[in-house]
C-alpha cells in the first residue's frame, strides 16, 4: 500500500481528521495524531532504534531503525524530515504474530553534519506509523570523530626511593569520543588486574603504591579511540635505595702483644648496599679503641739459700726458686739448675772408710804441680795477647789519619766543622783533640766514623751523650753556610774518592755473583712501559730519584752490610696498571717497584710515593697495597692503622713509608663520604692542525701528580702541543655527579667552533675511576683568515654541584711568537741517584749526636718519643720502639720528607725548643742556660 492509499484511508476515518506534512519538501510543520483511537491494531513498536554514531574521516555512517507494526517509517533529523528518497526500507512478516515488520535505513554525511550550526550535536530519530497512530524512537546524536595529536600532559620521570609512592600523570588528548588510556612499562602493557599494587584507574594517572626496584623503568602513557592511537613522551622512573651499615663485626684482638695498642671493628656499607644512584652510607667504616694487653714476665732466680749441714757423703747443698719474680702471661721459666752441692770438707772427708791423709802422697804432688804449670801458661799467654794489640793498635794509628774537627760534637751544639781529607781512600775518624780550621774550604767528602776506641771513650765520657737540656744547646749559622745552604750544589757533583771507606769497593764486580744474577733477572721482568732509574749503593747508604716524579727511595747509612754493594733499582710504571680497585676505590698514584725483592735490608728503607687524595681521615681511608710474586695484591697496612712491620706517613702530596722489603707497591683510596676528594690538575694544550686555518684545543684532567703530569707532557711534546696555560688545581668530589668541560668567549667575528661541540660532558664513573689515564678532551677551533693569529679564550672545568676552574687562554697559534711557560723541576732532578754522606741533609756526626741522646731514656722526658711529637710524628710509635735507634728512623723520615727543601731550620728549631722546654722542667733558670744564638742563625739563613 503506497503514502497515497494509507493517506486517503486515514482521511476517511469518521472521527479524527489530519494531513500529512509534505515529505518532499523543507515543511517543517507537524500535524501528525498522536494516535487514531478507532482503528484496529496496536501503535508501532521499535524492535531497533537508531544508535549514537561517529563519522571516522570522511566516511558517512548508516542509521538503521525497526518497528513492529508499521505501515511507514520516516526520519527527522534536526527537526527536519529527511526526504523519502534518502530512505531504504525493507518488510517482512513476522512469523510469530503475523504483524508487518518494517526496517528502514538513511546515510549521514561528514558535510552534512558539519553544515549544522546548531546548539547541539546533530540527531536524528524515527518516526513509525501504524492504525492506532505513531511512535518515536530514542534521538541518535551523529558527531564527527577526531584525536588530536598533543597531549594536554606528558608524564614525568622521577626518581623514588624504594618502598616510595610513585604518581605518574597522564592527560590524553582532546578527541571524540574521549581517549581510552592504556599504560605501556619498557613496550610491555600493564595490567593493574595482576598486579594490586599498581592502580590505573584514577584519571589516567598510574600510582605504584610501594615502589620496588623492579619498577625500574620506561613508562608511556598510550591514548587511542575509534579514529588512532597516540603515544605520550616516555617518562623514566628510577627505584634508588640508599645505602645502609651492616652490623659492625666483632672487636679485633690487640694488636699488641705487649702494652698498649689498639682494637678495630668494621661495618660495610651493604644493609643494602646502594644502587641507582642511591646516597652511600654517612659515617665512619672503621672504629678504633685503644687496648692494653699484659706484657709476659720471664721468670728470674731469687738468691741461693745458705749451705746444708755437710751430709755424710761430705757433701752440702743450696738450693733457689724461679720466683723473683716468677714467669707470667706466658713468661718464659729460669734457666739454670735449682739447686747444686759440692765438697764440704775441703778434701778431708772419709772415702772409703779411711781418713783423706792416707792417699798416696804422690797424687798429691802430682796434682800441684800441674795446677803451678797451668798457671805460668796463662801468664805467658795474657802477656803476649797485649803486646799484639798494642802493636796493631799503633799500626791502625799511623796507617789511618784524618784531619777531622767536629766541634759541634763536643760543644753540644750546631756549630761550624769543617772537613780535609789527609789521604785518599781513609775512613774519616771523629778527632775531637785538634780545633776547627777555619780556612780550610768547607767539602764534605765522606761519613764521619767512629771507629777509634778513644773516641768512643771520649764521647762517652763527654758531655756528647750527656741530654740536651743539660748542655748549652746553639743554632750556628756556619754549620748551615757549610752545609745546608751555600755549598748544597756541591753535594750533586762527582763524588770524591773518599767517600767511601776503606776496602769497599763500589765497582759492580764486586757484587756477589748470586746477587747480582738475581738483579739481572728482576731488572729483565719490568717493562719497558716503566720510568725507572738505578744505581750501585753501598753500606753508607743514599738516595735514588725518578726525575720530576715525586718517587724517591732513600737507603740509610748501614742499610747494606759492610763490605757489600748492591745495585738497586727504582721503577714507575707507565702503562695501565695491573691494580683494578674494587667498587668505589680509587687509585690515589703511581704503582712503584723497587729492587731487586730479594734484598735483605737491616734498617728500613724510606720509599716515597706522590697521591692526588685531599687527606682527610674522616673522607678517606687509604691503603698501602703490595703485589705478590704471583701478580696478586694484597693489603700491606692502612695508613692509619697502627702495626710494627712498616710506617706510613701521609703528607699533603705524597705517602713516606718505611719499608724493610722490596717489591711493588701502590696506594688505594676508600671513600668513606661523598666528601671524598681527587684532586685533578687541569692543563691546556694547543697546537695547528694538518689544516692551517684549524687550531686543537686539548684539554686534560688527570691525577695531581708529577708523575702523571709528566707523562701528559711527553706526550703532548710528540704531538707537538704547547702549554697554553699554568695547569689549575680541580678538587673533584665522590658525589656521583659528572664532570662538564666547555670553550667560552670565543671571538666571534676571528673564530669560529663547531656547533654543539662547545660543551663536554664527563660521566662521574669515568672521571673517578679513571686509574692513571689521564682525561682528554679535543676542541676544534676554526679561523676566518689566515691573518688571525692570536687566540683569546676560556676554558671551563667544573664538576656539577661542585668545584669550578676557569683557566684564561692568550696565546700566539704562531711557533715564533708563541710564549713559553716554563715548570721549573725539583733540584735534583737532574741527579738520580745521590750515594754515600751527599744524600743526606742532616751530617753524620750530628745526627749520631742526636740519637745518642734521644736512644737513652731520660728521666726528663726528652728520648726519641719527645724528637716525634715534635717533628709532627704523633702515631704508631710501637713501631719505632721495635727499632735498634728509634731515633735514627725519625731522622730517615725526616730527611724522605725533606728531600727538596733540606728544611734543617725546623729541626734545628725543634731540638732548640726540646732544650728549652725542659730546662724549665728541670728547675734550671735562664742565667744558668746560655741563650741559644736563634736569631744569628736567622740572620744568616738557618
Amino acid at each position: 500500500m503506497g503514502l497515497a492509499a494509507l493517506i486517503q484511508r486515514v482521511q476517511q476515518h469518521e472521527k479524527c481528521v489530519f494531513s500529512f506534512p509534505s515529505l518532499s519538501g523543507n515543511d517543517n510543520s507537524e500535524a501528525l495524531p498522536e494516535s487514531i483511537p478507532s482503528a484496529p491494531g496496536t501503535l508501532p513498536h521499535f524492535m531497533e532504534e537508531p544508535d549514537d554514531a561517529y563519522i571516522i574521516k570522511s566516511n558517512p555512517i548508516v542509521l538503521r531503525c525497526k518497528a513492529m507494526p508499521a505501515m511507514q517509517i520516516f526520519f527527522k533529523c534536526n527537526g527536519e524530515w529527511v526526504h523519502q528518497n534518502e530512505h531504504v526500507s525493507e518488510e517482512s512478516m513476522d512469523e510469530t504474530t503475523g504483524l508487518k515488520v518494517r526496517e528502514v535505513f538513511i546515510n549521514v554525511t561528514r558535510q552534512q553534519v558539519e553544515d549544522f550550526h546548531g546548539p547541539e550535536d546533530y540527531w536524528c530519530q524515527c518516526v513509525a506509523w501504524s492504525h492506532l497512530g505513531t511512535s518515536k524512537s530514542r534521538k541518535a546524536s551523529v558527531r564527527i570523530a577526531y584525536l588530536r595529536k598533543n597531549f594536554e600532559q606528558d608524564p614525568q620521570g622521577k626518581e623514588v626511593p624504594i618502598e616510595g609512592m610513585i604518581v605518574l600523570h597522564c592527560r590524553p588528548p582532546e578527541g571524540v569520543p574521549a581517549a581510552e588510556v592504556e599504560w605501556l612499562k619498557n613496550e610491555e602493557p600493564i595490567d593493574s588486574n595482576l598486579d594490586e599494587n599498581i592502580d590505573t584507574r584514577a584519571d589516567h594517572n598510574l600510582i605504584i603504591r610501594q615502589a620496588r626496584l623492579s619498577d625500574s623503568g620506561n613508562y608511556t602513557c598510550m591514548a587511542a579511540n575509534i579514529v588512532a592511537k597516540r603515544r605520550s613522551m616516555s617518562a623514566t622512573v628510577v627505584v634508588y635505595v640508599n645505602g645502609g651499615w651492616s652490623s659492625w663485626t666483632e672487636w679485633s684482638s690487640c694488636n699488641a702483644r705487649c702494652g698498649r695498642g689498639w682494637q678495630k671493628r668494621s661495618r660495610t656499607c651493604t644493609n643494602p648496599a646502594p644502587l641507582n644512584g642511591g646516597a652511600f652510607c654517612e659515617g665512619m667504616s672503621v672504629q678504633k679503641i685503644t687496648c692494653t694487653s699484659l706484657c709476659p714476665v720471664d721468670g728470674n732466680w731469687e738468691v741461693w739459700s745458705e749451705w746444708s749441714v755437710c751430709s755424710p757423703e761430705c757433701e752440702h747443698l743450696r738450693v733457689r726458686e724461679c720466683i723473683a719474680p716468677p714467669p707470667r702471661n706466658g713468661g718464659k721459666y729460669c734457666e739454670g739448675l735449682s739447686q747444686e752441692s759440692e765438697n764440704c770438707t775441703e778434701g778431708l772427708c772419709i772415702q772409703d772408710k779411711k781418713p783423706l791423709h792416707e792417699i798416696k802422697s804422690q797424687n798429691i804432688e802430682t796434682a800441684s804441680d800441674i795446677a803451678l804449670y797451668s798457671g805460668l801458661g796463662a801468664a805467658v799467654i795474657a802477656v803476649a795477647v797485649l803486646v799484639v794489640g798494642v802493636t796493631l793498635y799503633r799500626r791502625s794509628q799511623s796507617e789511618y789519619g784524618v784531619d777531622v774537627i767536629d766541634s759541634s760534637a763536643l760543644t753540644g751544639g750546631f756549630q761550624t766543622f769543617n772537613f780535609k781529607t789527609v789521604r785518599q781512600g781513609n775512613s774519616l775518624l771523629l778527632n775531637s783533640s785538634m780545633q776547627p780550621d777555619l780556612t780550610v774550604s768547607r767539602t764534605y767528602s765522606g761519613p764521619i766514623c767512629l771507629q777509634d776506641p778513644l773516641d768512643k771513650e771520649l764521647m762517652t765520657e763527654s758531655s756528647l751523650f750527656n741530654p740536651l737540656s743539660d748542655i748549652k744547646v746553639k743554632v750556628q749559622s756556619s754549620f748551615m753556610v757549610s752545609l745546608g745552604v751555600t755549598e748544597r750544589a756541591e753535594y750533586h757533583g762527582k763524588a770524591h774518592s773518599g767517600t767511601f771507606p776503606h776496602g769497599n769497593n763500589r765497582s759492580f764486580g764486586t757484587i756477589q755473583a748470586r746477587n747480582k744474577a738475581t738483579y739481572i733477572q728482576n731488572l729483565s721482568s719490568i717493562s719497558t712501559s716503566e720510568l725507572k732509574t738505578t744505581a750501585i749503593f753501598g753500606h753508607l747508604g743514599g738516595r735514588l730519584v725518578v726525575p720530576n716524579t715525586g718517587v724517591s727511595l732513600l737507603i740509610p747509612h748501614g742499610a747494606i752490610p759492610e763490605e757489600t754493594s748492591w745495585e738497586i733499582y727504582l721503577a714507575i710504571t707507565q702503562r695501565e696498571s695491573s691494580l683494578q680497585p674494587e667498587g668505589t676505590d680509587v687509585l690515589l698514584g703511581p704503582e712503584v717497584t723497587c729492587g731487586p725483592a730479594d734484598l735483605s735490608v737491616s734498617t728500613p728503607f724510606a720509599l716515597t710515593i706522590p697521591h692526588c687524595a685531599e687527606v682527610n681521615s674522616e673522607h678517606w681511608n687509604i691503603h698501602l697495597k703490595k703485589r705478590t710474586q704471583q701478580g696478586k695484591w694484597e693489603e700491606v697496612m692502612s695508613v692509619e692503622e697502627e702495626t710494627t712491620s712498616c710506617y706510613c706517613l701521609l703528607d699533603p702530596y705524597a705517602c713516606h713509608i718505611l719499608l724493610n722489603s722490596f717489591g711493588t707497591y701502590a696506594l688505594i683510596g676508600e671513600p668513606i663520604s661523598d666528601c671524598a676528594v681527587r684532586q685533578l690538575k687541569v692543563a691546556v694544550f694547543g697546537c695547528l692542525s694538518c689544516n692551517s686555518l684549524d687550531y686543537n684545543l686539548r684539554v686534560y684532567c688527570m691525577d695531581n701528580t708529577p708523575c702523571a703530569f709528566q707523562e701528559v707532557v711527553s706526550d703532548e711534546r710528540l704531538q707537538g702541543g704547547q702549554l697554553l696555560e699554568e695547569p689549575k688545581l680541580l678538587h673533584f668530589k665522590g658525589n656521583t655527579f659528572s664532570l662538564q668541560i666547555s670553550v667560552l668567549d670565543i671571538p666571534p667575528f676571528l673564530w669560529r667552533i663547531k656547533p654543539f661541540t662547545a660543551c663536554q660532558e664527563v660521566p662521574f664513573s669515568r672521571v673517578w675511576r679513571s686509574g692513571r689515564a689521564p682525561l682528554h678532551c679535543a676542541f676544534s677551533l676554526e679561523r676566518y683568515t689566515p691573518a688571525t693569529t692570536q687566540l683569546s679564550c676560556k676554558v671551563c672545568v667544573r664538576q656539577v654541584k661542585g668545584h669550578e676552574q676557569i683557566l684564561q687562554i692568550q696565546t700566539s697559534i704562531l711557533e715564533n711568537e708563541r710564549e713559553t711557560i716554563t715548570f721549573f723541576a725539583h733540584d735534583d732532578s737532574n741527579f738520580p741517584a745521590q750515594m754515600g754522606p751527599k744524600a743526606f741533609k742532616i751530617p753524620y756526626s750530628i745526627r749520631q749526636r742526636i740519637c745518642a741522646t734521644f736512644d737513652t731514656p731520660n728521666a726528663k722526658g726528652k728520648d726519641w718519643q719527645m724528637l716525634a711529637q715534635k717533628n709532627s710524628i704523633n702515631r704508631n710509635l710501637s713501631y719505632f720502639a721495635t727499632q735498634s735507634s728509634p731515633s735514627a728512623v725519625i731522622l730517615d723520615l725526616w730527611e724522605a720528607r725533606h728531600q727538596h727543601d733540606g728544611d734543617l731550620d725546623s729541626l734545628a728549631c725543634a731540638l732548640e725548643e726540646i732544650g728549652r722546654t725542659h730546662s724549665k722542667i728541670s728547675d734550671v733558670t735562664e742565667t744558668e742556660i746560655e741563650e741559644p744564638d736563634f736569631n744569628y742563625s736567622r740572620q744568616n739563613g738557618l
